[in-house]
């Protein structure tokens, strides 16, 4: 089974391989456009996001296109860090799954509803570069209890369930 992240992020094309290394699943991380913005701010597009990279694997001729994204929600409480994820195989069956969220803290909402990319922001406040192929904000925001990758990885999880589930 040839499968493709819709993405060459570390981070996430490690959630995959480590959830489906042991079912035999090839991947590989293909560069495809999420069609959303570069800091997506709603659940809803995010979601949009996973799913066009998702279903842009599968235009490459993969037998499942997996597609994760990070996004930000904002609540009552304040903005949240999010994440989703999809699954899309060539015959077209989809499945969506959403994972942890984490409430940012103030001085980085500022930034990001002023318009800067959460990674961008976290580089920032961290000082490091390319924190989101690391640990990601969810990384440094508990204190590396989660990382990025296993904030995905969960998603991931979940979404390999249900296509199990189907079969």
């Amino acid at each position: 089974m040839k499968v493709a992240v819709g993405s060459r992020n570390p981070a996430k094309i490690r959630s995959v391989e480590t959830i489906v290394d042991s079912i035999g699943w090839e991947v590989e991380g293909v560069d495809v456009p999420s069609h959303v913005s570069p800091q997506p701010f709603s659940d809803d597009e995010t979601r949009k996001g996973a799913y066009n990279r998702a279903k842009g694997c599968i235009a490459l001729g993969y037998d499942i296109g997996i597609g994760l994204e990070g996004g930000v929600e904002e609540t009552e409480e304040g903005l949240f860090l999010s994440n989703w994820g999809s699954l899309v195989t060539k015959e077209g069956q989809t499945y969506y799954a959403s994972g942890a969220k984490i409430l940012l803290p103030d001085e980085v909402s500022r930034s990001v509803r002023a318009g800067t990319e959460l990674g961008d922001v976290m580089a920032s406040f961290t000082d490091q570069q390319d924190i989101s192929k690391k640990e990601g904000a969810v990384g440094v925001f508990s204190a590396g209890y989660v990382t990025r990758s296993d904030m995905f990885a969960h998603v991931v999880k979940l979404l390999v369930g249900q296509y199990h589930y189907d079969k």
